[in-house]
């Protein structure tokens, strides 16, 4: 290995095209050595745009490559577990989507693997590396809202009617590790989690569920000790929101609907005194958090960095996520041990 990780790509998926290809190719430490995708013909534009010298058919064709220093999983939830172990196995460090696993189980089997093999595994939850999210983080950890007492925080889009219909798509297959739970709800999980710098203790949640058997409506709520609290929406059938909310006895911090996916715009936020019913807007410069979570991660693998974001606290958040499927499934308070 020198000074720039080779990396390998297992799937074709639309976030490995849109985001995270192109950000691994603009990085100041890697650069995408191969692709792998069952379909190699429909992955000719990616290919081409983004200068991949190799496309191979196979998943195991990218593992058994020596070339390759670590992969980045977007394949479907169900596969990251199996796909995760083999690549660890065949000593590739992972970067793999959200949610990492399907279960805390699973989370936990994966992190196993990296910690006996030596190697690095991290969840590719990119907007805890955009400027403003570490901004917000910085701000709360310093009281500047007092104590951080509420994390709302809402996650939602309305899925094309034909898709909901049908029920083809991974994100409605249970077996596949389907609804708006695991694919969205992970982050305000994560959100919440991460600002009140504490793990809850029960979670409460309704669902509504598409004929498939996976949710595709939930409202939760997580308590904390010393009387805090999170709030979540997940949706596949309401219109967009993409926001978090996190107050303080003292103020309040507020975001627009971008607040996980901002682009490279410039990102705003809004901070509120105690008393103030409007708030100081305030900017943060534009950035790429996929490119910055890749540089971070490829930093991490060439031993100049700690990762930031470690297995222990994608097992966490995968408990939560246990914790409240149960609680909507049964209508009981689910108590995390």
């Amino acid at each position: 290995m020198t000074n720039r990780v080779s990396w390998g790509i297992l799937g074709n998926a639309t976030i490995a095209r849109k985001c995270v290809i192109g950000a691994i190719q603009k990085s100041r430490n890697g650069w995408v050595h191969a692709l792998a995708t069952r379909s190699p013909a429909d992955a000719a534009e990616v290919v081409a745009k983004n200068g991949i010298r190799t496309v191979y058919d196979s998943y195991g064709a990218v593992l058994a490559d020596p070339a390759v220093d670590a992969v980045y999983i977007p394949l479907p939830n169900h596969m990251h577990l199996p796909w995760t172990l083999k690549a660890l196995s065949a000593g590739k460090h992972v970067l793999c989507e959200k949610p990492l696993a399907c279960t805390a189980g699973e989370a936990c089997e994966m992190a196993a693997r990296a910690k006996e093999t030596g190697l690095l595994l991290m969840e590719a939850f990119m907007y805890r590396f955009h400027p403003r999210s570490r901004h917000i983080k910085q701000i709360v950890d310093q009281g500047e809202i007092g104590n951080p007492c509420l994390v709302r925080s809402a996650f939602c889009y309305h899925m094309d009617d034909d898709i909901l219909q049908s029920g083809d798509n991974p994100r409605l297959q249970a077996d596949m590790g389907g609804g708006a739970l695991l694919d969205v709800g992970c982050y305000s999980v994560s959100v919440a989690r991460w600002l009140i710098g504490a793990e809850p203790t029960a979670v409460q949640a309704q669902a509504v569920y598409h004929s498939a058997g996976v949710d595709v409506h939930l409202v939760g709520t997580l308590r904390f000790e010393g009387e805090k609290f999170a709030v979540l929406e997940a949706s596949f059938i309401s219109a967009l929101q993409q926001t978090y909310t996190v107050v303080g006895s003292d103020g309040a911090i507020d975001l627009p609907h971008d607040a996980f996916i901002p682009w490279e715009k410039d990102a705003v936020y809004t901070l509120r005194k105690q008393d103030e019913e409007v708030g100081k807007e305030h900017v943060i410069s534009g950035a790429d958090e996929y490119q910055l979570m890749v540089e971070h991660f490829s930093d991490a693998v060439l031993g100049r960095t700690a990762l930031d974001h470690t297995p222990d606290d994608s097992i966490a958040n995968m408990r939560v996520l246990d914790g409240l499927s149960k609680a909507a499934k049964t209508g009981n308070t689910f108590y995390l041990g």
